[in-house]
């Protein structure tokens, strides 16, 4: 039975759980936004969210322990610097899931997880069209 048995298990060892985890945390905070299976970015969201109420707090032992679970020196600033002021008047709740469907291959389902409140990108095929017209409009003059 698994009565009181909080964490997922992803059918994978603890310690391979473990470092999918951490490259699971240091992709989205990286990239803001990541495809994966619904069962992975459930269990990522509990981390996520740790990962940015640690960046909150800001003290140098907060530091520390963000950096035994993300990868990255460089997620590590941007999460302590970028994501703690964008998130500072939020208590909680810094990640959305959306539900894909199922992944043709094997019939999982996917999900999206992404950063609440980030800023939007244009997409790379609108930014190339907008560089053609300018190359276009200065070949006329």
């Amino acid at each position: 039975m698994r009565h009181r048995k909080e964490k997922r298990q992803l059918g994978r060892t603890t310690s391979h759980r473990k470092a999918l985890l951490r490259n699971l945390v240091t992709s989205l905070l990286e990239k803001e936004r990541i495809e994966t299976t619904l069962a992975k970015a459930k269990e990522l969201r509990r981390i996520a969210d740790r990962m940015i109420t640690l960046g909150k707090k800001g003290d140098l032992a907060a530091r520390r322990r963000a950096l035994r679970t993300v990868r990255s020196n460089e997620v590590v600033q941007k999460l302590f610097s970028d994501l703690a002021l964008r998130y500072e008047g939020r208590p909680g709740g810094y990640t959305r899931i959306y539900q894909l469907g199922p992944r043709s291959g094997d019939c999982a389902s996917m999900a999206l997880i992404e950063l609440v409140d980030r800023p939007d990108k244009p997409s790379g095929k609108k930014a190339k069209e907008g560089s053609e017209k300018k190359k276009g409009s200065s070949a006329k003059k």
